[in-house]
């Protein structure tokens, strides 16, 4: 697989635009399944072609039980330089929903092993609306999140996803279904709990401290190019180009064994580059820049859009500020809804 990789860097490293990267992010599955001299190998890869920004910021997605001190000692002395980490939970009964390997107490050691390796830019998920937890309960995770001194956090409401465990267990009656005003609560509690401590809300799920913004989940919704190299890897250029490597890892391998990329392209139509960016910026605390928007697209998709977003501002859903569209964060637990509402069909 590491070799397949490599030699889809050397096919692919004109896509790119720009080649000084400002990010790389190791994500998707469980690339802490890789060891720190595999993951070290794969950056000195990307060097070849590509130059790094001063302060690029490289992360590495991992599961609590994966950093042990072995693991954790090897790549403090790779460049990456930031971790997130799939927490979840401190609470052994969330986890234990989740089917998740690790147990709470494991969750909190990796986080602690980390930051006494030098690892200070950390983020964790962690999910909420749990049928196994409650307001208290999610108190407690956020203090735990504090205490631990954490600069960014991921958080989402847990979702019933067909064929899984929980929805079978679900469906049988073994666990209860997720209660949206239980998620609802335990949302803008988080919002104010987290603002209290200094955190930034800067896009729905995503909370984080003054400079510790996660740079490569910024470029995903201010709708910059992104490469990514992989089975599964989605990528981007930026405009109406989007790309998607084969999920089958052995077709994958074969494919690039004999010089050949292993993804299928989608020419994106104007609408659905609409729709895309509405639904990504309306995430956001930035929102939609309204000029770059008339600029891109044509009247025929804006007229309709112009009259909606009127009826919402009047609603007090929608807000205008310095020419950016927004949704008042009081609304961002319905943000996907609303942005659903202004979609080209």
């Amino acid at each position: 697989m590491l070799d397949a990789m490599k030699k889809e860097i050397f096919l692919r490293k004109d896509e790119l635009q720009n080649k000084n990267l400002k990010s790389l992010y190791f994500g998707g599955g469980t690339p802490s399944v890789l060891s720190a001299d595999e993951i070290k190998s794969l950056i000195d890869e990307v060097l070849k072609h590509f130059s790094f920004n001063n302060d690029i910021e490289i992360t590495l997605e991992a599961n609590p039980d994966d950093l042990n001190a072995q693991f954790l000692k090897g790549l403090s002395s790779s460049p990456v330089n930031r971790l997130s980490i799939g927490t979840q939970s401190f609470f052994d009964e969330d986890l234990k929903l989740m089917n998740r390997a690790h147990n709470a107490s494991e969750a909190e050691g990796s986080i602690k092993r980390a930051q006494d390796f030098g690892f200070e830019n950390l983020s964790i998920d962690l999910i909420y609306g749990s049928p196994t937890s409650n307001l208290e309960i999610w108190k407690e995770n956020l203090n735990k999140t504090i205490a631990l001194e954490i600069p960014h956090i991921s958080s989402y409401a847990l979702t019933v996803e067909p064929k899984t465990t929980l929805e079978n267990w679900v469906s049988k009656g073994k666990v209860l279904k997720p209660k949206e005003e239980e998620q609802n609560r335990e949302f803008y509690y988080m919002i104010d709990f987290l603002k209290d401590h200094g955190f930034d809300h800067y896009e729905v799920s995503n909370f984080a401290k003054e400079g510790f913004y996660s740079r490569h989940n910024s470029a995903y919704w201010k709708y910059q190019e992104y490469l990514g190299i992989g089975p599964s890897a989605h990528s981007y250029n930026g405009n109406d180009v989007r790309s998607w490597n084969v999920a089958n890892n052995q077709q994958y391998i074969k494919k690039l064994n004999s010089n050949i990329l292993a993804k299928e392209t989608e020419i994106l139509s104007q609408q659905d580059q609409f729709n895309e960016m509405i639904m990504i910026g309306l995430r956001t605390i930035w929102g939609i820049d309204l000029d770059s928007l008339n600029q891109k697209f044509s009247e025929n998709i804006l007229d309709k859009f112009n009259k909606e977003i009127q009826y919402k501002i009047e609603e007090g859903i929608l807000k205008i500020e310095n020419k950016h569209l927004k949704i008042p964060e009081k609304h961002w637990f319905m943000a996907d809804g609303i942005a659903s509402d202004l979609f080209q069909v």
